[in-house]
């Protein structure tokens, strides 16, 4: 119990501490834990809830938002690394062709709610308020959790990554999440910018430079790695 509230707190903040503590014995009797650690122990949150809904109620939908967004950071947080490929590699190898994958721990979402400002908040309120009575602290937060959770539903792209050891929440732009999704899935750098862009001749080189800039920060922050020796083994794709 104790590691699920660890592990998700941004959805304990939603439904309420007796609403999750009643979700998290029914989740253990369902999906005991099968691992030497509790770090996988909620793996199978979302599925689980989406097949048994009212454990959430109403607030189903921001609470599946929620789960997919705190799982992400945990395997953002120590998912494999892979040498990267330098920024140099990328530019120098860039050709239609071309097909480049993600680091394994980078996590593309797209959420329906603008959980990660609730996620902040949440950071914000426990780094903030840390020598105020626990009934204070509670009606505080609360009252910040209810403000940005009855914000309307608004899709947002997001990607959650880390760099020295620390997790970020960085949003996308809808074309600039596509195109990482399209390459994420196996497709060449041509297939990806078909895929993403209109062929309209008025924005093309628009377009075009606009990928350019977003593959040197992609290649900066070192989210590419090589594709594996073995022509065989295929890129992964979660």
């Amino acid at each position: 119990m104790s590691s699920l509230a660890e592990d998700f707190p941004g959805l304990q903040a939603i439904l309420g501490n007796r609403r999750f503590e009643a979700l998290c014995k029914a989740y253990l009797v369902a999906r005991p834990s099968r691992s030497f650690t509790l770090r996988n122990l909620g793996r199978d949150l979302e599925p689980w809830l989406r097949r048994n809904p009212q454990w959430a109620g109403s607030k189903q939908p921001i609470a599946l938002d929620m789960i997919r967004l705190e799982w992400a950071d945990i395997e953002a947080f120590d998912g494999a690394a892979e040498e990267p490929l330098r920024p140099a590699d990328v530019a120098k190898s860039a050709n239609e062709n071309l097909r480049l994958r993600l680091q394994p721990y980078v996590q593309l979402l797209k959420l329906h709610y603008p959980v990660d400002a609730l996620v902040l908040e949440i950071k914000k309120f426990n780094d903030d308020t840390e020598f105020l009575s626990n009934a204070f602290r509670e009606r505080r937060k609360r009252k910040r959790v209810s403000a940005v959770a009855k914000l309307k539903p608004k899709t947002i792209f997001l990607t959650v990554h880390r760099s020295d050891y620390s997790v970020y929440f960085r949003r996308l732009q809808p074309a600039e999440y596509h195109l990482l999704h399209a390459m994420q899935k196996g497709k060449t750098l041509g297939e990806a910018i078909t895929d993403t862009f209109s062929k309209r001749s008025k924005t093309l080189q628009a377009d075009l430079a606009q990928v350019t800039a977003w593959f040197q920060n992609w290649s900066t922050l070192g989210w590419f790695c090589a594709l594996p020796k073995n022509p065989k083994q295929n890129p992964k794709t979660p």
